[in-house]
This record gives structure tokens, C-alpha cells and sequence, in this order.
């Protein structure tokens, strides 16, 4: 599924006993930036470029492969550059929430 990072998809928003989703991502370029007003994430970096890097709030923080970031609401962030990554959600992901 197309999203403001790439293309993504999502796991266990129909769970009850886990209160978030799974996405595994394929970001092909620099994604849009946004913020979310609810939801908190977790980005797992598996595979990147070596230039690759996390944008938040306007500063711009190098990434390798297992590295893990955390972006709390209100953060306004973007990946630049080609990566698959793995971010964890919390709660559930609701499209609404993706603010630009």
C-alpha cells in the first residue's frame, strides 16, 4: 500500500492483545515529511543506503542497518534516501493521523 514513506505493509491492526501494527516499509526515495498528533513510532532500520539518514524535526541524523529510532508525537520527521525499514506503531496506525 502507497504511503507518505513508500510503499508499506501493515500487520496485526485486527489484534486486540497488541495495541499498535507492524509495518514492514520500502521507502525508494526520500519521503514526504509529517508528523502524527497520536501515534508514536518506532523505525527499525534493516536495509539503507550509506548516505541514508532520518530527518526529525529539520535535523538530520544518519542511519546504518539495526539502527532503531524513536519519534514521539509531534515530531515532524522523514527518511531520506532508499531503505527498508520496520516501524512499530502505537495505537493501532489510523491514516487520519499523518499530518503534512
Amino acid at each position: 500500500m502507497a504511503c507518505p514513506c513508500g510503499l508499506a505493509r501493515r500487520a496485526f491492526a485486527d489484534r486486540d492483545e497488541f495495541p499498535g501494527t507492524v509495518h514492514l516499509t520500502q521507502i525508494v526515495e526520500d519521503a514526504r515529511e509529517h508528523f502524527h498528533r497520536e501515534h508514536t513510532e518506532v523505525y527499525v532500520i534493516l536495509e539503507c543506503e550509506a548516505d541514508a539518514a532520518m530527518e526529525l524535526d529539520g535535523v538530520r541524523h544518519p542511519v546504518s542497518p539495526k539502527t532503531a529510532i524513536l519519534i514521539p508525537p509531534g515530531v515532524r520527521h522523514r527518511a531520506c534516501g532508499k531503505m527498508t525499514v520496520l516501524i512499530v506503531c502505537t495505537p493501532n496506525f489510523d491514516a487520519t493521523d499523518e499530518h503534512f
